[in-house]
């Protein structure tokens, strides 16, 4: 019994071991992630002593996923240190050798045979506005045996158009505290904080000598200072765009730095209309300037020199307007407010002790209409300086090439010896009749018609806007034919409208162009006929057309004017078939600036003469 006992045993024992090597074989033969999976999660299934199974312990901390570490905070960030030579701009493709591209690390040298030019010839480690940076430099080369070799080296390159601090005596040594990083929850008190070195309107005061702060008048650059209703001294802020293109009340007027700003405000029109203060006319009016730095020097009133309502089309309408009267905003049955300053301009006049003797403004209200401006209206401010008495400034566009945006210089051959005039609405400067003589009012100058929506060109009043230097521009005005009863008084009614009420003759050739060259003024050259004027033929278009050279060297070139030309086209046929059916023609006038400059041709010097002699008797005694 105890044979047959141990028999049965061994035989267990046996069947048992060959199990095992069954799951052996089996876990072998399984994956990589599985035998590690099987091998973490579990335990010997079964028993080497019974081999009877048993349940597997799982390690369910190591299954379940780990939890994501926080990011660092913005201000301990890891810089990023990497070489120019391990950056490529043209690398796109991973493992490939991209074609032309030099800097490439997978590009061996038979790659680098089958180039014909290196994409990116020099490669920045950061931008061109540092002071100084390495730059990685790429070049082919043709080898001993004719094919193509890289060049590759890595320099530091300093930027000498930019002002850098090398070197500097602070308090606290090269060590700058980190600046606060912006956030939703601190962006206010940072913007306040800031606003006024957006403006530069802090410390006008600072560093300069004690015999100058003790000055009475202002001096250039000084914040102009207010008299506020508290007795406190105030200064003299206008909306301008600070980050953003809203408007930031915090833009200080400046002695005599004439400047001129457009913002938008937002505004919700059922509680704004009225409350915005940015939206009165009184907060634009109700101004007391001190006419010096002190705190007890005199008040300046702010007067209204004049108020315009602008129609919601566009047209205009000067108000009358008692002093002290002021037009509050008020909220339409349509949807609008009206009576919004949309503009205001300020004419300061000071004197030669720089002390403020007078200021007027002018301003222009309008109405807005919530399905056009989405809640937000747009408002121009303007400050202009102008010195009391003596001979009045003259207005240039360069020094001496003409800038782009500014007005061109126009005027009229001067035909006598007239004495400095100065009236109230036309001031002229003229010299003898061998100059030019030009209005001082920028409004005066060469002006091409200003669109509007729906503008009839027989009904004014028309609004003009100055030919800007290398800006094309193009308007226009309807005519109705109904309106023409007599053709010969409404051609030359319409030629009017089209070239404004004193068309200029000259143009000056640069932005500084003095009165007494004449030479150096343009002609403007026109095709319209005395003759074909006093005829019926109805002007439908005028063109302007300025070319413009390149004067100079070619490191700094001047623009310059070289010809311009005035072209009317009348109509060649009757009104009704140009007009498709309709009663209403359109009539167009647009100005366009061509370039005529020549392509720069390099120039080499001579080569030296050699001009040598020598001695008489040089060859003696062969000759």
């Amino acid at each position: 019994m105890g044979v047959s006992v141990c028999t049965v045993w061994s035989n267990l024992t046996i069947f048992c071991l060959f199990i095992k090597v069954i799951l052996v074989t089996s876990a072998m033969s399984a994956t990589s992630n599985s035998t590690a999976s099987w091998k973490e999660n579990s335990t010997n299934i079964y028993n080497q002593d019974n081999c009877t199974p048993t349940e597997p312990s799982v390690n369910l901390t190591k299954l379940l996923p780990e939890a994501p570490q926080p990011l660092p905070d913005s201000g301990s960030l890891p810089l990023s240190v990497v070489g120019a030579d391990r950056l490529c701009p043209c690398d796109e493709n991973t493992a490939v050798c991209d074609m032309n591209c030099c800097c490439d690390r997978e590009c061996n040298m038979d790659d680098v045979a089958l180039f014909t030019s290196c994409t990116f010839t020099a490669v920045r480690s950061g931008s061109k506005q540092l002071c100084s940076q390495d730059v990685a430099g790429y070049s082919l080369t043709t080898g001993v045996y004719g094919y193509l070799e890289l060049q590759s080296s890595v320099q530091r390159e300093i930027n000498y158009n930019i002002f850098c601090v090398w070197s500097q005596n602070r308090f606290d040594g090269l060590s700058h505290p980190s600046p606060s990083l912006p956030t939703a929850g601190n962006f206010d008190s940072l913007f306040s904080q800031f606003v006024n070195f957006i403006f530069d309107s802090e410390g006008v005061d600072e560093g300069l000598p004690a015999e100058v702060q003790a000055l009475s008048g202002y001096q250039f650059g000084d914040v102009l200072a207010t008299a506020e209703p508290s007795g406190q001294k105030g200064i003299f802020y206008l909306p301008a765009p600070g980050v953003t293109a809203d408007c930031v009340n915090s833009s200080p007027a400046v002695f005599l730095k004439d400047q001129t700003s457009r913002c938008s405000q937002r505004l919700a029109l059922d509680g704004d209309c009225s409350s915005l203060q940015a939206l009165r006319m009184d907060t634009y009016t109700n101004v007391q300037l001190l006419a010096g730095r002190n705190a007890d020097a005199a008040v300046v009133h702010v007067d209204v020199a004049s108020v315009i309502l602008q129609s919601i089309k566009g047209a205009q309408t000067e108000l009358t307007v008692s002093n002290g009267e002021n037009l509050l905003p008020v909220l339409t049955t349509s949807s609008g407010c009206a009576n919004m300053v949309l503009k205001a301009v300020y004419v300061i006049k000071y004197n030669s002790s720089g002390e403020l003797v007078n200021a007027r403004v002018s301003l222009v209200l309008g109405f807005v209409n919530t399905s056009r401006t989405h809640n937000s209206l747009q408002q121009e401010f303007q400050v202009i300086f102008q010195a009391d008495g003596g001979e009045p400034a003259v207005y240039y566009s360069g020094n001496p090439g003409y800038v782009v945006g500014m007005p061109l210089m126009s005027g009229d051959r001067a035909t006598e010896y007239p004495s400095f005039g100065f009236l109230s609405h036309d001031v002229s400067l003229s010299i003898p009749s061998t100059g030019i003589s030009r209005s001082i009012n920028l409004r005066d100058t060469l002006s091409l018609l200003q669109s509007t929506e729906d503008q009839d060109c027989l009904q004014g009043p028309h609004q003009r806007s100055p030919v800007l230097f290398g800006q094309d521009y193009m308007s226009g005005c309807t005519l109705s034919l109904e309106d023409i009863t007599n053709c010969s008084l409404v051609s030359q009614s319409l030629l009017n409208v089209l070239r404004g009420p004193s068309p200029p003759q000259y143009v000056a050739s640069f932005g500084n162009t003095p009165l007494e060259n004449i030479l150096d003024w343009v002609p403007v050259k026109s095709n319209i006929n005395p003759t074909e004027a006093q005829s019926c033929k109805i002007p439908l278009s005028l063109h302007l057309e300025i070319e413009w050279t390149k004067y100079g060297s070619l490191v700094n070139p001047q623009a310059q004017i070289v010809t311009i030309r005035e072209m009317i086209e009348t109509n060649q046929s009757s009104l009704a078939r140009l007009s498709g059916g309709s009663s209403i023609v359109p009539v167009r006038s647009s100005v366009a600036f061509i370039p005529v400059s020549a392509a720069a041709v390099p120039g080499y010097r001579a080569a030296p003469s050699i001009n040598a002699k020598l001695p008489f008797d040089f060859f003696f005694p062969f000759v």
